[in-house]
């Protein structure tokens, strides 16, 4: 199988600069017995930065290049001569990018904003020359302040998609069939589990010229809080996304049951997911007529399983999927 180019997950080793040395260095002149002390600062260590890049998506620019290493200051010089800042690195990395210290786990900086910077290896600061060190007392410092060392180790980048409705459902619930049908996102659709192996991103158009976005997430199946099937993996970029449309094929066994399921997976995973505002659309409706859809309406009352809202639709046929973007539209709002 050929090789994604969504790359979600990365551990890169950075290496930031060493900030070069002031220097210790007296001014010679012609005809002047006692220049005093003149030697200028150290440069600053080069940086890694992070960038956020809104037309990035994933960070395969990044997976072979696994070592980065920016440059050192250079020492100060006589005169008060600054010594040259090393390079700053700058790493431009898609919108809701995490960057983790590879060791402890610690969240070092997010990344959520276009053109917005986060220093994720700061480089060592340069040392201060001799001519910062005079004092009436002592007019001619013979030392300087040699540099302080850069940073090293490992981190890991990682994405969790930043949308507005995230798709959750079992494989071959519709989740890219109706990405499609609203957007112009172009998912793999067949009739088999796992066709879509990454998230999709797609813009849905909606009244006056206004949008929002929407992601297909690869399925859940039981278990996936566990590493089961495509399991975490996938599970985090649920966690950006400001309202959650579970949908759930009208030829299910139990709606209810799979609701359940679902929701559990989420639970288990991450107990916060279930503060964001939820609904469900039954997905394939078109097989249905009246009589069905209100037996399933009926059931889906009785059990008592399904607290949110739901609506019937069809991807295929576009039965209800106008009524669907507008109730999206006015949670998505509501939740800003």
């Amino acid at each position: 199988m050929a090789s994604s180019n969504f790359v979600d997950y990365v551990k890169i080793f950075c290496r930031s600069g060493n900030g070069g040395s002031g220097a210790s260095h007296f001014r010679h002149e012609k005809f002047v017995e006692f220049g005093g002390p003149d030697g200028g600062d150290g440069g600053k260590g080069g940086s890694i930065i992070l960038r956020g890049n809104k037309q990035y998506w994933t960070l395969i620019h990044l997976k072979y290049r696994k070592h980065i290493h920016a440059d050192n200051g250079e020492n100060g010089g006589g005169a008060r001569c600054t010594g040259k800042n090393g390079a700053d690195i700058i790493l431009d990395v898609p919108l809701g990018t995490i960057a983790k210290n590879a060791e402890t786990g610690e969240i070092i900086c997010e990344v959520t904003e276009d053109k917005e910077e986060q220093i994720l290896v700061k480089g060592g600061r340069g040392g201060l020359g001799n001519w910062n060190f005079r004092t009436a007392t002592n007019q001619a410092p013979r030392y300087a302040q040699p540099g302080e060392p850069g940073m090293e180790g490992w981190y890991i980048l990682e994405l969790k998609i930043l949308a507005d409705v995230g798709l959750v459902g079992f494989p071959n619930a519709g989740k890219s069939t109706l990405l499609a049908a609203v957007s112009a996102a172009k998912p793999k659709i067949a009739n088999y589990a796992f066709t879509t192996l990454e998230p999709n991103l797609g813009i849905v158009e909606y009244r006056d010229g206004k949008s929002f976005v929407m992601a297909d997430i690869p399925g859940i199946i039981e278990g996936a809080h566990e590493g089961r099937g495509l399991g975490m993996r996938f599970l985090r970029h649920i966690e950006r996304n400001s309202v959650l449309l579970f949908m759930i094929a009208a030829d299910a066994d139990d709606i209810t049951s799979e609701y359940k399921i679902l929701l559990n997976e989420l639970k288990m995973y991450n107990p916060e997911l279930l503060d964001k505002d939820r609904m469900l659309a039954i997905t394939k409706s078109d097989m249905l007529d009246d009589e069905l859809m209100k037996h399933l309406s009926e059931e889906i009352t009785e059990k008592k399983g399904i607290d949110i809202p739901y609506i019937f639709i069809s991807s295929v046929s576009g039965y209800n999927i106008p009524q669907l973007k507008d109730k999206l539209f006015e949670m998505i709002n509501k939740t800003i």
